[in-house]
């Protein structure tokens, strides 16, 4: 499963019943400036209790007071952050469980709707004493995989704010300007960032003629096979705009702003990709998971496969698992004569991308996963659906 930003849940090793039901256990409900705890034996009986602040203080006593209590396995609502890394460095074993999973166990121990972090603390608390054998011990990746981890989804983040900017800067020239949207394919590109960091408003391009804007292309780099004439008739033929000279020199400032932006965020994410690849060369599994794609150049889709899947093989002891927490196996839906199977939403969100482009790369090249799809297709799926299959 995963959490609403996408951090996978599925790093984590199942263990026997015996192996995490021996001594004490706990549950701590995390925030983002107290945690709460509680501490049972092993028939339920309250030990202690009490509330840490999110300080180097704070988290230190908490950590003592587990060793102290002689705690065994402790349950909490995520699977990563300081707060785990320190539970984990005690020697404890980690329920990392899916805050869907607690809010269905609240019910069992109350009869009215109340919630409280005290509460949260003790429902985890008695999930990890009576439950711990069905839910996965937290394994925590290398350092080189979690070092890969946070610059492939750090790199996702940036794209993200990257669509987001562009599309405000596409919203700024639609209200004065819209030529300059329709010369290239994309609003966002070098080619076309450069074009507006150069005219950014009618009154810097009035004079821009064939020879002008080829000189200007030409020493941009620009290759397109689009013709000079072409790109001219597509900014000239645009509404053009009512805006006065107030209005337009401040929308003019605007969208130097938008575009400096952009620029920078495109260098950051060039830069960051670069150090995919030389983190992904370097990574003992890097090898294996290049050798998926017909190209060493699909470094991005390569790294975001090795930094969901991690380097912990325990975690996906069949096929059917990993596709379980990809979300390209199908949920089953029976009741009586009625059955059907529906679409995985709860699933790691960033490995079921990785998976898709994966499987939609291979298909293209790859004889065997092309009759796959199209097998998929001649039974009536979409397109979405064939991919899933492939995958």
């Amino acid at each position: 499963m995963s959490t609403r930003n996408g951090t996978s849940w599925s790093g984590h090793i199942p263990v026997s019943k015996t192996e995490v039901m021996m001594g004490n256990c706990a549950g701590v409900d995390w925030a983002s400036e107290k945690h709460d705890l509680l501490i049972e034996d092993c028939d339920g009986q309250e030990l202690t209790a009490g509330t840490f602040s999110h300080d180097e203080a704070g988290v230190s006593a908490l950590c003592k007071t587990l060793t102290r209590f002689d705690v065994e396995v402790i349950a909490v609502e995520r699977p990563d952050g300081v707060l785990v890394e320190r539970l984990l460095e005690t020697g404890v074993k980690v329920l990392a469980l899916h805050p869907n999973q607690v809010k269905a166990a609240r019910d069992r121990f109350r009869a009215s709707g109340g919630k409280s972090d005290r509460f949260d603390a003790f429902v985890l608390c008695e999930l990890a004493r009576t439950d711990a054998h069905r839910f996965r011990v937290l394994e925590p990746d290398s350092d080189a995989t979690k070092a890969i981890q946070a610059l492939v989804r750090a790199r996702e983040d940036l794209v993200a704010a990257r669509v987001a900017m562009g599309l405000q800067l596409r919203a700024e020239l639609d209200r004065f300007w819209p030529g300059p949207t329709r010369m290239f394919q994309k609003l966002d590109s070098r080619i076309s960032l450069a074009f507006l960091s150069r005219y950014p408003s009618p009154e810097d391009a009035c004079l821009l003629g064939e020879k002008r804007l080829g000189g200007f292309l030409k020493a941009n780099g620009y290759r397109n096979q689009t013709p000079v004439t072409v790109l001219l008739e597509r900014l000239r033929s645009a509404p053009s705009g009512r805006a006065g000279q107030i209005e337009t020199r401040t929308r003019r400032q605007i969208v130097l702003a938008l575009v400096h932006t952009l620029q920078v965020m495109g260098v950051q994410i060039r830069e960051l990709e670069a150090e995919i690849a030389e983190q992904l060369e370097r990574h003992p599994d890097g090898e294996i998971f290049r050798s998926f794609f017909r190209t060493r150049t699909s470094v991005v889709c390569a790294a975001t496969l090795l930094a969901e899947i991690g380097d912990c093989r325990a975690r996906y002891p069949q096929r059917d698992a990993i596709a379980s927490d990809a979300g390209h196996a199908p949920v089953a839906v029976e009741s009586g004569k009625y059955r059907n199977a529906t679409f995985r939403w709860a699933c790691n969100k960033r490995l079921r991308g990785a998976l898709r482009t994966l499987a939609h790369s291979t298909r293209q090249w790859n004889p065997w996963a092309a009759e796959l799809y199209l097998q998929a297709r001649q039974r009536g799926h979409d397109h979405e659906r064939a991919l899933r299959t492939v995958g």
